[in-house]
């Protein structure tokens, strides 16, 4: 059985938090702009306008020196001496002015004044900027501005500025200056950047991802509406993720965590809570760092949370609690689930009883369901239902500390599957949809909405959807619709005698069963439930004529190979396991084996190569 994790552990995380590039930093406009921002050294005004074509001033671009400098976190805002007689300790830079030139980074004119208002030029910024790589007058040996400026050019700085000696700089001009600056190496052979004590790749280029981590603010729990007030920005202008996708401010619900970036004008909002009995503490109830709910286990990140959940605070072994998770699945909170009003859908793996001792040293048996949720996750629930059994798809509430899990009748819910995988029928996917799909016999996987896209579902497809609150899909359990629930290999052996024994491959690992299948050699579709097998079917076989690593091709209709699709070469009665690419060049005979017909979403799932 195939087990795809949460979504949001793969945060994850850079995760969500690569939202806003979606990938590391590069070279492209977009990047750079995001790079200098969440350093801090060009901001937007409070609507997060960056005016990237208005010219930088001599005060300003002090400001961004000491923002791409070792004094970005110990400058005070505030002078308590005049650096010139045109600036005085009230400027609003004279802080700034005053330390880039205390450093030799920045100087004045020989009348006493630095003129802060006058715009940077091109020569006076790569001098400054040199200078915080280490150079000095010695090192150049031509007049200023032409040697500097020659050094400038042949160290990369001047990558997609086009100013020449003279002109004045634009804050579009700064940000790629101080871009540049960043993956430059300084005097002592080192990348600018590592020296603030960021990370860098093998090009020197900063990783986006440590980048925002590093500037970024949180976790914070959204209380009431009136959270976002106490963002230092416009919070009617931010960019806003959730769950790792676009959101809104509209989106953000209470008991929500969230992380800010100022410079960035950016908040990630996370919305992962779980709810179940508290069984066991790490390293101990009078101090955890970790805690057992709805039987897994969870780091705790927060001392508010680490008290609360402490033997002298809210919650004890033996209590229902809801857990408030942070993007990294750490717990940041501890509430009633009567505050969090959570509910679960899913579908049950297993039945047993579970053993604890309560907070009073009672012992505890209960028995417990356990439930593959929507998000992928399983949890343990304490349930007096014996009814229930795996593949049982059950909606699990809480209520006054108790936990009740109910079987949830068939949807009835049919449609198509748009091409770009954003709604079924007339029903629109929400941005975090969760799909599940489950087998009979309990066995589950996550789906992503694209692996449905051009697919009709029938009522008998669907077992359970629920709508959020604007009327889109919110979660889709499916009945066995994409087959990826299963393994895939080869039967290769049966040896009948007091009881069957069958040999099988799957993934280039042999492994032996023994039981009553009745099915016969070859490429076998597997449920697995640990070392048993609960379903062994033969695949459909074609013949292909041409192989790459999307498709197979049989009589001129194309078949889409699974991502895992397993490829073995057959050579002298022996299987070995091999790749698409090793037998796609034309000197092997090729068959491909498919679990259900393509129109209804099926793959090419094993290829063996004659």
């Amino acid at each position: 059985m195939k087990k795809l994790a949460s979504f949001l552990i793969a945060l994850c995380l850079v995760f969500g938090l690569a939202a806003p590039s979606a990938q590391a930093a590069t070279t492209g406009a977009t990047s750079v702009q995001q790079i200098v921002q969440a350093l801090g050294i060009i901001n937007g005004d409070e609507t997060g306008n960056l005016n990237l074509t208005g010219y930088v001033t001599r005060a300003q671009f002090a400001k961004m020196m000491i923002a791409a400098s070792t004094y970005k976190d110990t400058i005070s805002t505030t002078a308590k001496s005049s650096p010139f007689k045109d600036v005085k300790y009230t400027h609003w830079a004279a802080s700034y002015v005053q330390t880039a030139v205390k450093a030799g980074w920045l100087s004045g004119y020989t009348d006493g004044t630095y003129k802060p208002d006058n715009n940077v030029k091109l020569e006076e910024a790569v001098s400054a900027v040199l200078k915080m790589l280490g150079y000095s007058s010695s090192d150049f040996s031509g007049s200023f501005p032409e040697a500097q400026l020659a050094t400038y050019s042949a160290l990369g700085l001047n990558e997609n500025i086009t100013k020449t000696q003279g002109q004045s700089l634009t804050r579009q001009d700064c940000m790629n200056l101080f871009y540049n600056l960043m993956s430059t190496k300084n005097k002592s052979d080192k990348y600018y950047a590592t020296t603030l004590g960021y990370t860098v790749n093998s090009s020197g280029e900063i990783e986006y991802s440590s980048l925002v981590l590093a500037s970024m603010k949180g976790p914070l729990i959204v209380e009431d509406s009136s959270w976002s007030s106490s963002l230092p920005f416009t919070a009617s202008t931010a960019t806003v993720y959730k769950n790792g996708s676009v959101s809104t401010l509209s989106a953000v619900s209470t008991y929500d965590v969230y992380y800010y970036n100022t410079s960035m004008h950016t908040v990630w909002v996370y919305s992962n809570k779980v709810t179940g009995v508290y069984t066991a503490a790490s390293p101990s109830t009078s101090a955890p760092t970790s805690v057992t709910v709805a039987g897994k286990s969870y780091t705790i990140s927060a001392s508010t949370a680490a008290y609360d959940l402490s033997n002298t605070g809210s919650f004890g072994i033996g209590d229902t609690v809801t857990l408030i998770l942070g993007m990294n699945g750490d717990v940041v909170g501890a509430i009633s689930p009567s505050k969090a009003y959570t509910t679960n859908y899913g579908v049950v793996v297993s039945t047993g009883t579970n053993t604890y001792t309560d907070s009073s040293g009672n012992t505890i048996s209960a028995y417990t369901v356990t439930v593959a949720c929507t998000d992928g996750n399983t949890y343990d629930y304490e349930c007096s239902y014996s009814y229930l059994s795996a593949g049982n798809v059950v909606c699990v509430t809480f209520t006054d500390g108790k936990t009740t899990v109910d079987k949830v009748a068939s949807s009835g819910l049919a449609g198509i599957v748009n091409s770009s995988a954003t709604a079924l029928g007339s029903y629109a996917f929400s941005d975090d949809i969760q799909i599940l799909d489950t087998t009979e016999k309990g066995s589950y996987t996550v789906v992503y909405p694209s692996r449905l896209a051009g697919m009709i579902l029938d009522s008998s497809d669907i077992k359970y959807y629920s709508l959020d609150s604007s009327g889109k899909l919110k979660c889709l359990i499916l009945n066995d619709v994409t087959g990826d629930t299963y393994s895939y290999g080869i039967l290769t052996s049966t040896v009948t005698g007091s009881s069957t024994v069958y040999k099988y491959i799957v993934g280039g690992k042999t492994t032996t069963y023994s039981g009553e299948l009745a099915i016969s050699d070859g490429p076998v579709l597997i449920e697995l439930s640990g070392s048993s097998i609960l379903k062994m079917r033969s695949l459909v076989s074609i013949r292909l004529s041409s192989l790459n690593s999307s498709y197979a091709v049989s009589d001129e209709e194309n078949y889409t190979l699974a991502e895992d699709v397993s490829v073995y070469i057959l050579q002298d009665g022996g299987y070995y396991l091999s790749s698409v690419s090793a037998v796609s060049g034309g000197s092997y005979t090729l068959y491909g084996y498919y679990d259900k017909s393509p129109s209804d979403g099926g793959r090419v799932r094993v290829i063996v190569a004659y």
